[in-house]
C-alpha cells in the first residue's frame, strides 16, 4: 500500500496513470453516449438499432485486428512517451469529429445516406468515423501502458504500478459508462472534447521512454506481420487453446454487449439510464468472477474450472432469455426510468441473471489470460499478448458481423440471445481441450 501511495506522488508514474485514466473514461463516455443516443433518439426500428449497435462495435474493434502487430512494433522501436503524446493530440481531433456528429444529430440536422444497407445520416457517419479512430487510438496505446512501466518503475514497484493502472482503468470505464447514461447528449459532446484536451496536457508530463534494445526495421506489411506474430505463438498447445477459448468468449461477450441497448429499449422498455446499468452490472460481474476464481484456484494458474464456468454462463443466458420472454409478454407501454424498472415484477430476477452471466464469464476467462504469460517463454510474453489481441479482435468482429446478419434477416433481438447460449457450448469444449493440454504438459514435466 505504501508503494502504491508513493507511486501516485511521483512524476515517473502519476502522469501515465492519469493519462490512461482519462483515455479509458473518454473512450467509454463517447462510445456509450453515442450508442444510447442513436438507439433511443434516432432509430425507431429494432432491426436498425441492432444493426447500428453491431456496426459500432465492429468498427471500434476492427483496428485491434488490423493494427495490433504494427502497434506492438512501434512500442518497442520508438520512444513510448512520444507515441503517447502524438496519439493523445490526435484524440482531440477525433473527439471534435465525434462531438460534431452528436451535436448535429441532437439539433436534428439530417443528410440521409445508406451504408451497408442501413439507412443513416451524415451526423451518424461522423460519430462512426470518430469511433473507428478511437479504436485506432486505443490500439496504439494498448501495448504501451504496460511496456512503459518497467522503464519508469523499480523492479519491486512494477506489480504495484500494474495493479494501479488496472484499477484506474476499470474505475474509469465504469465512470464513463454510467455517466453516458445519465447526462444529456450535448453535455457529453462538450465533455469528450474537454477531457481529450486535459488528457493531452497531462500526457506531456510523461517522462521519456526510449527503446531499450536495438531499433529494428519496422515491418509495414500489416498482414505479414500479423500472420507471423500469431503463427510464432500458436506452437504451444496450452497457449493455443487459451487464445482460442478467450477469443470465443469475447465473441459471446461482443454479441451480448451489442444486444443490450436495443433489447433494453424494445423488449424491457427501459430508458437509456437503465441500459447503462445493464452494462455496469455486466462489468461488475466479471470483476466478481475474477476474484472468485482466484480464491478457488488459490493462486494456481489452471483451467480446472473453465468448462463448468462457461456451462454455468450458458445456463444464465438461457435464464435471462426466459425472463426477457416473460417480460415481453407483459411489457410496459412506455419507457421505464430506473425507479419504474426496479419496481416492475421480475426486474431483480433479470438483473440477477445478467450478473450470473458476467460472474460465470469472469470465472471462465480470467485464468486463461494467465496462461498467456506463464506458459509462453519470458522473451515472448509481449508478442503472445499481441497475438491474443489480434485473434480476439478478429473473433469479436466476426461476432459483430453475425449480429448484423441476424438483424438483417429479421431475427428478433430477444431470440438472438439464444445464439450466445449455444456458443457457450463451443467455449466449454475449448476449455476442456485446454484442460487436457494442461494435464499433458504437467505429466510431461513430471516425467522429465
Amino acid at each position: 500500500m505504501f508503494t502504491s501511495t508513493h507511486l501516485l506522488r511521483t512524476r515517473r508514474f502519476l502522469p501515465l496513470f492519469v493519462t490512461q485514466l482519462f483515455n479509458a473514461f473518454n473512450d467509454n463516455l463517447y462510445k456509450t453516449a453515442m450508442v444510447l443516443f442513436v438507439v433511443y433518439s434516432i432509430y425507431n426500428s429494432e432491426e436498425a438499432e441492432g444493426m447500428f449497435s453491431a456496426v459500432a462495435s465492429g468498427l471500434f474493434i476492427l483496428p485491434f485486428f488490423i493494427l495490433s502487430a504494427l502497434a506492438g512494433q512501434l512500442a518497442d522501436m520508438r520512444d513510448k512517451a512520444s507515441i503517447i503524446r502524438k496519439v493523445k493530440a490526435c484524440e482531440i481531433l477525433l473527439m471534435v469529429i465525434g462531438a460534431s456528429g452528436l451535436l448535429l444529430a441532437w439539433k436534428g440536422y439530417e443528410l440521409p445516406v445508406s451504408v451497408f444497407g442501413l439507412q443513416t445520416s451524415v451526423p451518424v457517419l461522423l460519430m462512426l468515423l470518430a469511433l473507428f479512430m478511437t479504436g485506432i487510438q486505443s490500439t496504439f496505446l494498448g501495448p504501451i501502458k504496460y511496456a512503459i512501466l518497467p522503464q519508469h518503475l523499480r523492479k519491486d514497484e512494477v506489480l504495484a504500478g500494474t495493479g494501479l493502472v488496472e484499477a484506474g482503468t476499470y474505475i474509469a470505464i465504469l465512470a464513463g459508462t454510467i455517466l453516458a447514461g445519465w447526462i444529456a447528449v450535448e453535455v457529453a459532446a462538450v465533455g469528450i472534447v474537454v477531457t481529450s484536451i486535459v488528457g493531452y496536457l497531462v500526457s506531456r508530463q510523461v517522462p521519456p521512454a526510449p527503446p531499450l534494445g536495438k531499433v529494428e526495421k519496422l515491418d509495414w506489411h500489416i498482414l505479414r506481420a500479423s500472420r507471423k506474430l500469431v503463427s510464432d505463438t500458436m506452437h504451444n498447445h496450452e497457449v493455443f487453446y487459451a487464445i482460442l477459448a478467450i477469443s470465443f468468449f469475447w465473441t459471446i461477450g461482443a454479441v451480448l454487449f451489442i444486444q443490450f441497448p436495443p433489447l433494453a429499449k424494445n423488449v424491457i422498455m427501459a430508458s437509456k439510464e437503465v441500459a447503462s446499468i445493464f452494462l455496469v452490472v455486466f462489468s461488475v460481474g466479471v470483476a466478481i468472477g475474477s476474484v472468485a476464481i482466484n480464491a478457488l484456484l488459490k493462486g494456481k494458474v489452471s483451467a480446472r474450472y473453465a468448462p463448468q464456468s462457461v456451462i454455468a454462463m450458458g445456463l444464465f443466458v438461457v435464464a435471462f432469455y426466459l425472463v426477457a420472454k416473460l417480460w415481453e409478454a407483459d411489457k410496459p407501454t412506455e419507457l421505464l426510468d430506473v425507479a419504474g424498472f426496479m419496481a416492475w415484477p421480475m426486474a431483480s430476477v433479470l438483473l440477477l441473471c445478467l450478473l450470473g452471466i458476467a460472474v460465470a464469464g469472469g470465472m471462465f476467462v480470467v485464468p486463461l489470460y494467465a496462461f498467456l504469460t506463464t506458459r509462453a517463454a519470458p522473451d515472448q510474453a509481449s508478442r503472445t499478448i499481441a497475438a491474443n489481441n489480434i485473434v480476439n479482435s478478429g473473433a469479436m468482429v466476426l461476432g459483430s458481423l453475425l449480429v448484423m446478419a441476424m438483424s438483417a434477416a429479421g431475427v428478433p433481438i430477444v431470440e438472438q440471445v439464444l445464439i450466445s447460449a449455444g456458443m457457450c457450448l463451443v467455449s466449454a469444449w475449448l476449455g476442456r481441450k485446454l484442460l487436457t493440454a494442461e494435464r499433458r504438459a504437467a505429466s510431461a514435466a513430471a516425467t522429465a
